[in-house]
């Protein structure tokens, strides 16, 4: 059964860092893609960042772009999200999501439809 676990979650003051795991288990990945959403209250789930498992494609949203970086490791399955400049606007729940089939294109990743598995997502509050 494959499961998608995010972590590293929690409170941080505006302007700080945080850095958000995703590990993915259940099966032998190769040639896959994924990527990090978010939702704050009220609001729909909007894209993040997205990588694929091979190459150095990434794709970031705009509104993360020079702020947040997401990177692999492919030897424990795990994507990272490392977010510098956090702003009160970035308070949402973050969600990571898998996509098991191979893409073509890194920019199609921004679409929830693309992904097969999603975690439980976990909090992260930008507040003073």
């Amino acid at each position: 059964q494959v499961q998608v676990v995010e972590s590293g979650g929690g409170l941080v003051k505006p302007g700080g860092s945080l850095r958000l795991s995703c590990a993915a288990s259940g099966r032998t990945f190769s040639n896959y893609a994924m990527g990090w959403f978010r939702q704050a209250p009220g609001k729909e789930r909007d894209f993040v960042a997205a990588i694929r498992w091979t190459g150095d494609s990434t794709y970031n949203a705009n509104s993360t772009k020079g702020r947040f970086t997401i990177s692999r490791d492919n030897a424990r399955n795990t994507v990272y999200l490392q977010m510098n400049s956090l702003e009160p606007e970035d308070t949402a729940v973050y969600y990571c999501a898998l996509r098991t089939r191979p893409v073509s294109s890194v920019v199609i990743l921004a679409s929830r439809a693309q992904y097969d598995y999603w975690g439980q997502g976990t909090q992260v509050t930008v507040s003073s």
